[in-house]
């Protein structure tokens, strides 16, 4: 089988070493870059500062200035400088940032009082599973009534349509002053990013629907709240489950900037004080933090969407439109489906047979 078949699935095997070597691949440019003197390392690292007084001890100035100093050295008779290529403080190898990530967790903060690691990971967390909670809660029913509803299409989605262009976080100011300095802004900051964007994608997602799938429910005698309720929630809730997952991704972005409004917290704030003292390795340390905290969720919910939602699949039907299409061929055949015109109220007031 080619592995560049269009619109086929690799073999599982494959799609699994693949999937490793999507990681392996950066990993191995930073190690090569970090390790491979020729690469790049645009300074130099002095281990013996000879007879400068322009340097000190572990300096890393540009190779270009080192050049020029050991020449001024040289011409003066003074001895000459010892050091070894590096590259600049913001860019530390793979092991310090792996040695830094270990000791954020098991060492206790250098600054009183300051809290460890994982309690800053669990600000994060919790500021974002509030945020995140309340968006879907509100925007989710609006978003289905929008997607099934035209009077509930244009009489929100063209406000939260203007919204959604407004930055989260140009509402910052506004959200201290009316929460105060703690973690309250920061969830406000985080529901502005997501509810507007999560309302649209939702309503576009309950468009999608098939619209055969209301004619046949009508033509069976459904009234309208069961058409949401067995039809439309069932038929979308898998994609709108997926929307949610993706919305999530985006929440771990509005969560890194809000927690910089107000009173700093989270994980942000360890990167923004190592960033202050230049402990370049702890803030790859807190960037990864960030990296795997999304991707452990996304992969937990992608598990467990495959779990509540087994009957969808790219290659198979749904679940429901199987229902209904069995149900019309048990009542003369999906050729001979009936077609119902409803009236006032959800009933089918007249159903012409083929």
């Amino acid at each position: 089988m080619s592995l560049l078949a269009i619109r086929k699935p690799l073999p599982a095997r494959t799609a699994i070493v693949v999937k490793v070597v999507s990681f392996l691949i950066p990993i191995a440019a930073w190690c090569a870059v970090s390790y491979v003197p020729w690469i790049w390392h645009p300074q130099v690292k002095i281990t013996d500062r000879g007879g400068t007084t322009m340097y000190r001890l572990n300096d890393s100035p540009d190779r270009a200035d080192y050049e020029k100093e050991q020449a001024r050295l040289a011409a003066e008779g003074k001895p000459l400088m010892q050091g070894h290529p590096a590259n600049p403080v913001f860019l530390p190898a793979p092991h310090e940032a792996a040695r830094a990530l270990y000791l954020a967790f098991t060492t206790e903060p250098a600054r009183k009082g300051a809290p460890w690691l994982h309690e800053r990971v669990l600000q994060s967390v919790t500021v974002l599973a509030y945020a995140f909670v309340i968006s879907a809660a509100v925007a989710v029913p609006i978003g289905l009534l929008c997607g099934t509803f035209d009077l509930c299409a244009k009489l929100f989605e063209p406000f939260v349509d203007f919204m959604r262009y407004m930055p989260a976080p140009a509402f910052g100011a506004l959200m201290v002053a009316i929460f105060g300095m703690a973690e309250a802004p920061k969830v406000g900051i985080v529901v502005i990013g997501l509810f507007f964007n999560m309302l649209l994608v939702t309503a576009n997602t309950a468009r999608s629907l098939d619209t055969s799938l209301l004619e046949a429910a009508q033509t069976l005698g459904a009234r309208r709240p069961q058409l949401m309720t067995r039809v439309v929630l069932p038929g979308v809730l898998p994609l709108v489950y997926n929307d949610l997952r993706i919305a999530l991704g985006f929440g771990w972005v509005y969560l890194a900037i809000a927690e910089l409004i107000g009173e700093m917290s989270g994980i942000t704030e360890f990167i923004n004080q190592n960033g202050k003292f230049r402990s370049y390795a702890n803030v790859f340390a807190g960037i990864i933090v960030f990296g795997l905290l999304g991707f452990l969720t996304d992969q937990i919910l992608s598990y467990a969407g495959r779990k509540l939602f087994p009957w969808h699949s790219r290659e198979k039907r749904s679940w429901l439109r199987t229902k209904i299409l069995a149900i019309r061929q048990w009542r003369g055949g999906v050729a001979a489906a009936p077609v119902a015109k409803p009236v006032e109220g959800g009933k089918v007031s007249d159903v012409v047979n083929a």
